[in-house]
């Protein structure tokens, strides 16, 4: 998401973790997967497995779950599925560019029920590149304005000094954009910072947004929340805006 409503969504997904902790753990425990299977099972020496783990345990997740999950990913426990790392693209209301990362032991129960869920919500699921060429895939770091005694300005010069490119303000939050090599060392310049963290993940940022509002709005939230809902999506990016909320 974008502007205001990256926050917002990040909120509402919070709730939903905490109404839905099985769903979630499931969605958690996959990417930690997908990282070990990446990069092996040490988090010291693989910083997205390192993400994903402390993702994991922000939502909770017990520590045996995790543990189980880097061992499927290293191959040391083999538990039947076999999930693939996929991508799809699509078109939301208002034209909005819609990007899913999901991991699926099906692709084609996938595909199928990715076009009902877009038919339903008035996108239409597109071809491979089709949206992709909107967006860069960049380090993203959230910060929440109240949850952290820092004035925009310094926050500015400490992750500028780290390597960041940009920092985006809106009026409840903070969000420091980087490139993703640099990504590591600028989230450590922030934690050490003893700032609070939001959500800190390497993302596909969009390079322009839509506007959206009133009924269009409505029907691209549905869409993007029906999109997380499913079990097989981890991640959904588009370039839509709503001002306000």
């Amino acid at each position: 998401m974008s502007g205001h409503s990256k926050w917002a969504n990040i909120k509402r997904r919070k709730a939903v973790v905490d109404a839905k902790k099985g769903a979630a753990y499931t969605k958690l425990g996959r990417e930690v997967i997908a990282a070990a299977r990446e990069g092996g099972g040490n988090p010291d020496n693989n910083f997205r497995l390192r993400l994903a783990v402390d993702k994991a345990k922000a939502a909770n997740m017990p520590s045996e779950n995790i543990q189980r999950a880097i061992m499927k990913g290293t191959g040391d426990l083999n538990e039947g599925a076999v999930y693939e790392e996929i991508v799809y693209e699509g078109y939301g209301p208002g034209g909005v560019a819609v990007l899913i990362q999901l991991m699926t032991d099906n692709r084609n129960r996938t595909a199928q029920e990715m076009r009902y869920i877009f038919s339903r919500h008035g996108g239409n699921l597109g071809e491979t590149g089709c949206v992709a060429w909107m967006f860069k895939k960049k380090g993203s770091i959230l910060l929440g304005r109240e949850d952290n005694a820092i004035s925009e300005e310094e926050l500015m010069v400490l992750v500028l000094d780290a390597g960041a490119e940009d920092l985006r303000t809106e009026p409840d939050s903070f969000e420091v954009i980087t490139a993703p090599g640099d990504f590591p060392a600028v989230l450590e310049a922030v934690r050490k910072a003893n700032l609070s963290v939001a959500e800190a993940e390497v993302a596909m940022v969009p390079q322009n947004t839509i506007e959206l509002s009133g009924g269009q709005a409505e029907k691209c939230l549905g869409l993007i929340e029906a999109l997380d809902e499913h079990e097989d999506v981890q991640n959904v990016y588009t370039n839509y805006n709503i001002a306000g909320e």
